[in-house]
Parts: C-alpha cells; sequence; structure tokens
C-alpha cells in the first residue's frame, strides 16, 4: 500500500513554528518526564483574569448572548474600544473605525492578508516579536529586517527606518513597548519615525501596543517607578491615524490570554478589508469573549495598577541579581515584561559536561539541562547572541530562576 501523499502548499513550507510555543511544549514534556522546570518563556501574565470580567462573561452565557455577532465585532466591544482610546489615548474614533479579532496576532496577520501582494515589504525592526515576519511570509510579502543594537536602546531610528525603505515598502511594524526587549519609545523618537513614515505616501504604519500599560520609568536611585502607561504613535502624531493600524487587545494588560480578543483601530476602508476577510474565515469572534472585554475595559482599572506594580517588584529583582552576572550585559527594559541579555561573552566558554557554547541556542540549552531553568534564545528574535527572560510569572520563581543562571554562568570555564 502507497503511502499517502500530504498536501502542503508553497506558502506554509516558508514559515516555522511559533518558538516560544516550542519552547513551550519541550517545557511541558520535561515536567511530564519529572522534572522541576522553572519556566522563564512565557509571555503570559501569570495573574488570574479580574472576578468582574468573569461574571460579564457568565452574564452573557445567562442572556443567552451565544449567537453569531458582526463579523467586524459586537457594538457594545467596539464602543468601548472607542472610550478607551478618548480616555486614555485623547484620540477621538467612531465605531467604524474598529476591528475585533481572536486576539492581537489574528488582527496583526489579518491585516498583513488584507493588503500585501506579492513581493510587498514589510520593515521590521530587530529585535521582533518571533511571528512577524513569518506572518508576513505568510502573506507573500517580505520582512525586512533592519537590526537595533544595545547602544541605542534596541530603538529603531529614523535615518535605519528611512534607508530601508523603498518603493514596494508597505507597512513598517513597530512594537512599543517591545517584545523580547522591553523598549520603549520616546515622544521625540516616534515624532521623528512618524516624518519618515508621512513622507512615503505608500507606507504605513502597524503599530503593536499590546503592552501599552507596562511601563516602567528609571528615577535616579536606579530603582523603577510606574508611568501611567507607554505613550502610543497615535498619542503623540494624531494625523498617523489616517496611514496606520493601531493594535492592542486584553490579554496582557487584563490576564485574560486564553478568552482571545485583540482590536484594531484604524480608517474605515481598511476596517471594513478586514471586515471581509474575517467574514470569509472564522465569520466573527467568541460572543462570550467579547462580553468579557466589554467589562474588562469599561469596568473599574485597579488591576491594571496592581499588575503592574508585581511586576515591577519582580523586574527590580530579577535585574538586581542579573546585573551580578559578569558574563552577560543587560539593558533595563523600560516596559513590558522581558529581559533580554547579551551573552556574547558566553561565547566559547565550556560546561562543566565538556560541552562548548558556540551559540545562544547553546547556551539556552544548557541553562535548561544544567540549571532547569527554560529560557529563549535571541536567535529566534532575529538578534544572537542574547536570551530572552519573562517575568510573567511567581516572584520566588524569578528570583530562584535568575540565581539559577547566576550559579549556572560561575560554573562555566
Amino acid at each position: 500500500m502507497s503511502t499517502p501523499v500530504i498536501l502542503q502548499s508553497d506558502r506554509l513550507s516558508r514559515i516555522r513554528p511559533s518558538a516560544s510555543g516550542s519552547a513551550r511544549e519541550r517545557v511541558m514534556q520535561l515536567i511530564r518526564e519529572g522534572r522541576t522546570i522553572l519556566d522563564l518563556t512565557i509571555g503570559e501574565p501569570d495573574l488570574d483574569t479580574p472576578d468582574h470580567v468573569k461574571a460579564a462573561a457568565i452574564e452573557a452565557i445567562a442572556r443567552g448572548d451565544t449567537k453569531y455577532t458582526s463579523a467586524v465585532g459586537t457594538a457594545e466591544l467596539r464602543q468601548a474600544v472607542v472610550d478607551k482610546y478618548r480616555r486614555e489615548n485623547g484620540i477621538a474614533l467612531d465605531a467604524a473605525q474598529v476591528f475585533i479579532g481572536s486576539g492581537a496576532k489574528q488582527v496583526i496577520h489579518n491585516a498583513f492578508a488584507a493588503t500585501l501582494n506579492a513581493g510587498d515589504e514589510v520593515v521590521v525592526p530587530a529585535p521582533y516579536w518571533v511571528s512577524y515576519p513569518d506572518m508576513v511570509t505568510l502573506n507573500d510579502g517580505v520582512p525586512v529586517i533592519v537590526r537595533t543594537s544595545p547602544e541605542n536602546g534596541y530603538k529603531l531610528t529614523a535615518e535605519a527606518l528611512d534607508r530601508a525603505i523603498t518603493s514596494r515598502t508597505r507597512w513598517v511594524v513597530l512594537n512599543s513597548p517591545n517584545n523580547p526587549t522591553g523598549a520603549s519609545y520616546s515622544d521625540s523618537e516616534l515624532r521623528g519615525l512618524a516624518e519618515v513614515i508621512l513622507s512615503h505616501e505608500q507606507v504605513w504604519l502597524l503599530s503593536d501596543d499590546i503592552y501599552e500599560h507596562f511601563h516602567y520609568e528609571a528615577d535616579g536611585a536606579g530603582t523603577t517607578k510606574t508611568r501611567t502607561k507607554a505613550r502610543t504613535p497615535l498619542e503623540v502624531v494624531p494625523k498617523l491615524l489616517e496611514r496606520s493600524l493601531s493594535v492592542n487587545g486584553v490579554s496582557k494588560t487584563y490576564a485574560m490570554t486564553g478568552w482571545r480578543i485583540g482590536y484594531g483601530v484604524g480608517p474605515k476602508a481598511l476596517i471594513r478589508q478586514l471586515g471581509v476577510l474575517q467574514s470569509q474565515t472564522v465569520s466573527c469572534v467568541c460572543s462570550i469573549s467579547q462580553a468579557a472585554a466589554a467589562a474588562a475595559l469599561n469596568g473599574p482599572q485597579y488591576f491594571v495598577a496592581h499588575c503592574v506594580a508585581t511586576f515591577r517588584e519582580r523586574l527590580d529583582a530579577a535585574m538586581s541579581i542579573l546585573g551580578e552576572i559578569a558574563l552577560i550585559d543587560c539593558v533595563r527594559p523600560s516596559g513590558a515584561f522581558y529581559i533580554f541579555p547579551n551573552c556574547a561573552r558566553v561565547i566559547g566558554k565550556t560546561t562543566p559536561t565538556g560541552m562548548r557554547i558556540t551559540s545562544d541556542v547553546d547556551f539556552a540549552a544548557y541553562l535548561l539541562e544544567y540549571a532547569n531553568v527554560a529560557v529563549l534564545d535571541g536567535s529566534a528574535y532575529g538578534v544572537s547572541p542574547s536570551i530572552r527572560l519573562s517575568f510573567a510569572t511567581a516572584l520566588d520563581t524569578v528570583v530562584e530562576a535568575c540565581n539559577r543562571i547566576k550559579d549556572a554562568c560561575e560554573a562555566l570555564s
């Protein structure tokens, strides 16, 4: 009997599995085998979804809100997004400028699917969230990677952006605060980037603002204090709304990763395109999750302040320990919940078992095998040699994991 032919498009063969997802599967496998792993790979708040949000979902079920919704989202949730932008960002919108997707990730994918033709270019600063280049490639676009450096805080400069833009450029992706570096852009930096984008009529901005509320600001003593939130490009340069998609969601801010609700704000014509695409794919987003997301945006916001204060404490603890490790260098993140240490001085070192570390992939594997600490290698984010640590987990876990990383580095020769 012949082996069945496995069908696979050329498009799918051009993309890779998610690095964070693969790492998570490896961690879970080791745990099933009996290993106790301290997991710093997952970009997911460990706090529980607020009670009033869960109650809103239960109430939606009880009143029968279990049917199809509009392809672009319920009127209630779209209005909640409009109110959020007015209240927090000072941006006036109407509901026709709002699109609701199954997570911010789907909103970004749909934006590329609805706008890119074969050969169109998307400028992606590195380090980048692992999915950006693959989502561009999946939709027949060409990711143009612009590498940043620790010396400029891992941020894209206006000059570097201008050099990267060609006649085929359609989007510039900007993620601030950034995953994996935690870098946030200042108002002047955002104005400089906006000036470049607006000077090229064919170029649009895709602003991934998912970590907007996770912002930390260093004071003179070297500790951190909290600013209400990071500034988004639309706040600083409202004219960008004519040629941008601002993407956000409830996953990070309200610990609602599993509810799968993201939203995009942009020109009405683009929002209509996203709605057409969604109507022929998933039809609409889960009605119950939309009701919960509306409650999160409209309800009391004490949880957000609590969440940021909790993460700030973890960041301070982690940086205190990591700063004592001679073999790695850390740029202090100003936002999100990741630290992105450079591990160039680890390369070439030998482990206690005699293995020579030749890459950040080797270093991540060494930390997993020697210290039972799971991290992600920087190559997955476009910049090596580095590792990404998430502090979106319990303080005790963060402290113990960082101490183990310190011990593992000291064991190298």
